[in-house]
């Protein structure tokens, strides 16, 4: 069962957290997020998931970036996002999608618990010009049945801004 955009706002402060809220965007059973002007783009040609790939910051001027395809470029939300007894999810807006703009490859799925801004995996088709503050992509919310743990990795709780991949902590185990 997915949450209305009525029982999403009535359940913000208490089991769901999207600071700042703005009504205006929020939808039937959803709510819209922003994208935020900081973005990351990796340093090198070839990654290395067994280690910390060196990325490079870029910054979304007033009049829009253009992003080349091909290339990953990570961003992140302006919203700070939590969940206490909700699965989030997070999709593309179709304005978004239909102009070649994926904002996430892999990684639309949250975790029961998670506190944090959302890292955006950014891929487009063709040159596309973008812009900070535009509604990128919506979150919307799963009932979970049954008993839980809830989410607590040290690797992405409660980040403070755009994260690359920190898969390579995984092999240090």
């Amino acid at each position: 069962m997915i949450l209305s955009g009525i029982e999403i706002k009535k359940k913000l402060g208490k089991e769901i957290i999207i600071e700042p809220f703005n009504e205006e965007q929020l939808n039937p059973n959803s709510y819209n997020l922003r994208l935020h002007n900081e973005l990351l783009v990796y340093d090198e040609p070839t990654l290395d998931m067994k280690k910390e790939n060196k990325v490079k910051e870029l910054f979304i001027p007033e009049e829009g970036l253009v992003l080349e395809p091909g290339k990953l470029y990570l961003g992140r939300t302006v919203e700070y996002t939590g969940t206490n007894n909700y699965v989030p999810m997070l999709e593309g807006r179709s304005s978004i999608g239909r102009l070649g703009l994926f904002i996430h490859i892999t990684a639309g799925f949250g975790d029961v618990g998670f506190q944090g801004f959302w890292t955006l995996e950014i891929f487009c088709v063709q040159p596309i010009r973008i812009y900070s503050g535009v509604q990128i992509c919506q979150i919307y919310y799963h009932c979970i049945e049954g008993d839980y743990d809830e989410y607590t990795s040290g690797k992405y709780q409660n980040n403070d801004g755009v994260q690359p991949s920190l898969l390579y902590k995984d092999f240090e185990r």
